[in-house]
């Protein structure tokens, strides 16, 4: 990763505080009874928590609230694009699969690219419950965080909506597909 400041300007800040608050108010049915103010309040306070936001746009995530976390009290955003994000496709699922591709190898993996943007993979039970939200990922799919008994033998698991039903599927780690890339969570 590059050492660039995980900071925005005052700039862009306030044109992705107004874009999520938008979306926001159009998306109600994702965050019953949470409120604008007191999200935009924690946003405001964290500057690399709204860096991180923004890679999730700028990559076509289209980030949104879709709940809070009733342990830590914590808003969760989700990647809510109804495809999985175009600036994320294309890549194998992490670093030892993009090491041991030998020809071809993808720009990156989904591991460090998540890690980079300060995100964390979906797991299966978060790609679920976004789909409660909506139907998503309908022509294309989405890593998500794999358990390390598939990884050790060399597997990672993928989800889709087909049929109006979700299905988590498996591939090599080392594969990438340009209608596969992935869906974040970040907790603010």
């Amino acid at each position: 990763m590059n050492n660039m400041k995980k900071e925005l300007s005052p700039a862009q800040a306030k044109e992705l505080l107004d874009t999520l608050k938008t979306r926001f108010e159009k998306n109600m049915t994702r965050h019953k009874g949470l409120e604008w103010a007191k999200i935009s309040a924690k946003l405001e306070a964290g500057a690399e928590k709204l860096w991180s936001l923004n890679e999730m746009e700028r990559t076509g995530g289209e980030p949104d609230v879709v709940g809070r976390d009733a342990k830590t009290g914590e808003y969760l955003f989700y990647d809510c694009s109804s495809e999985s994000p175009k600036g994320r496709r294309s890549l194998c699922y992490d670093r030892e699969a993009l090491d041991a591709r030998k020809e071809f190898k993808p720009e990156n993996s989904v591991v460090d690219m998540a890690h980079d943007m300060g995100i964390e993979l979906l797991t299966e039970e978060q790609y679920r419950e976004l789909q409660q939200l909506g139907n998503f990922d309908l022509k294309t799919s989405s890593w998500i965080q794999t358990p390390a008994t598939i990884r050790k033998l060399g597997g990672a698991i993928f989800c889709d909506r087909r049929y109006n039903t979700v299905f988590v599927y498996h591939n090599g780690a080392e594969s990438y597909y340009a209608a596969r890339g992935f869906r974040g969570c970040l907790r603010i």
